[in-house]
């Protein structure tokens, strides 16, 4: 059973990880471009767990949704992995999403994007990090696929069902964007001023899916929060 902790939703929880919800606008955890002392998500579950914890995967802050975390190096050492094949799974196939390496970790998320797409497909572009900071399809970049599902139409946007087969910083974002239609309230990815109309970033991870540590299989799901169904009828 779910319950509130301290600005997150926990979703599960035992011995070896938990699951939760998380608000847009809440860190992960620290890092480059943060501001000291910034709430983060790993603090407030190290202190309300009173244990250390391991950071398995990362989540945008502006994003909400589900995020998973380890509590012993063992659990962190296997998630890790878990997340790892289904990277080194896209790679050794040369990209090809359908060879994905099973085994992994399934995510999915939900994007109201930009303008509108008539039908689903799939973008299978490397990304690479530049100077700026910023990432970005580019040579030399890391093998990178999204596949992507028509949910509903707007009038001016398009609610899709995104499935990540690998896991790159920024992956949806960036690949989105690369094919002209950038996440509604991206304010990195997309022009600053018109996306500082919409409250948040149109990106919510609400299923994730994979095999436990004893080969138990394992569903999750996270409906998406208020702020976000309350921007859909505006676009």
């Amino acid at each position: 059973m779910s319950f509130q902790m301290q600005s997150f939703e926990t979703v599960f929880e035992n011995d070896d990880y938990i699951v939760v919800n998380k608000p847009s606008g809440l860190l992960t955890m620290p890092g480059r471009g943060s501001a000291a002392g910034e709430k983060n998500l790993l603090a407030l579950l190290t202190r309300a767990l009173k244990r250390p914890m391991y950071v398995v995967h990362r989540l945008d802050k502006d994003a909400s949704g589900l995020i998973l975390f380890a509590k012993t190096e063992a659990a962190h050492k296997y998630f890790s992995g878990l997340f790892e094949r289904t990277s080194l799974g896209v790679r050794a196939a040369g990209g090809d999403a359908a060879a994905k390496k099973p085994g992994g970790i399934e995510k999915k998320y939900l994007a109201a994007v930009h303008g509108l797409i008539t039908a689903g497909g799939e973008v299978n572009k490397p990304i690479r990090q530049y100077g700026s900071g910023r990432m970005g399809v580019g040579f030399g970049g890391k093998d990178s696929v999204t596949k992507y599902a028509v949910l509903e139409h707007y009038k001016r946007a398009t609610l899709l069902e995104v499935e990540l087969i690998s896991g790159r910083r920024h992956q949806i974002r960036v690949h989105l964007y690369h094919i002209g239609h950038p996440v509604i309230g991206d304010r990195l990815y997309g022009d600053p001023a018109e996306q500082a109309l919409y409250p948040r970033l149109m990106l919510h991870s609400y299923s994730m899916k994979f095999a436990g540590m004893q080969g138990e299989k394992r569903a999750f799901r996270a409906d998406p929060p208020e702020d976000f169904l309350g921007v859909l009828p505006c676009l």
